[in-house]
């Protein structure tokens, strides 16, 4: 296959720059707690400093996979896959999520919402960036709104962006993992003054597991 041709089946989304995938607990937000198979795809620009898989941001580093290869590999483990990343709406999610919905599976993923919204989800957890913000379409899709509370301003940003969701969506704040200590306290109390928000904690780490 020449680089071209390559190039246009990623372009198509059927090929995808695979990180890594497992099988293991979700450990955030409304599925806590339920087994899920993860596939986290490279590529990433929005650049949080914070970021705890900075080596998913370089697509080049990830071979390009095929969406068939990926969704085999998939449904030998679990009815519910989590797309994550990196940003995986840098990419056409269209022809994975039309694979893995023939299998009849559930399909999760995980953005900031920086990109067009393509594929077809069940669930669609937003977790907005300050440094490159959601597309508009997206706020009405969300099913849960997670806002990662680094520093008290962005309980400001979390307030915005509950705004702009569609009045089902479900709002958490998590505590960004190095600062937990420090902002869970605020957190706290913020939700109990704020009720219509949820705490959520990253109980993967606590359990260590991936």
């Amino acid at each position: 296959m020449t680089r071209r041709e390559q190039q246009e089946l990623i372009d198509k989304g059927l090929l995808l720059p695979l990180m890594e995938e497992f099988y293991t607990i979700q450990g955030e937000g409304y599925h806590k707690g339920t087994a899920a198979y993860f596939v986290r795809i490279g590529g990433c620009d929005v650049g949080c400093h914070w970021c705890d898989v900075k080596e998913s941001w370089l697509a080049e580093l990830h071979p390009p996979t095929e969406t068939s290869k990926i969704v085999k590999n998939a449904i030998n483990y679990s009815d519910t896959i989590v797309v994550t990343g990196g940003e995986p709406l840098t990419w056409d999610m269209g022809p994975l999520t039309e694979q893995l919905k023939a299998k009849g599976v559930q399909t999760h993923i995980e953005t900031s919402g920086a990109y067009k919204l393509t594929g077809t989800w069940d669930w669609i957890c937003l977790s907005p960036k300050k440094m490159k913000g959601p597309t508009e379409e997206i706020y009405a899709q969300a099913d849960e709104l997670k806002c990662i509370i680094y520093n008290n301003d962005d309980f400001k940003f979390a307030e915005d962006q509950a705004m702009k969701v569609n009045a089902n969506c479900i709002l958490y704040l998590q505590p960004e993992w190095s600062k937990r200590d420090k902002m869970m306290p605020k957190i706290v109390d913020y939700v109990m003054a704020n009720p219509k928000w949820k705490v959520s904690l990253q109980t993967h780490k606590y359990l260590n597991i991936p």
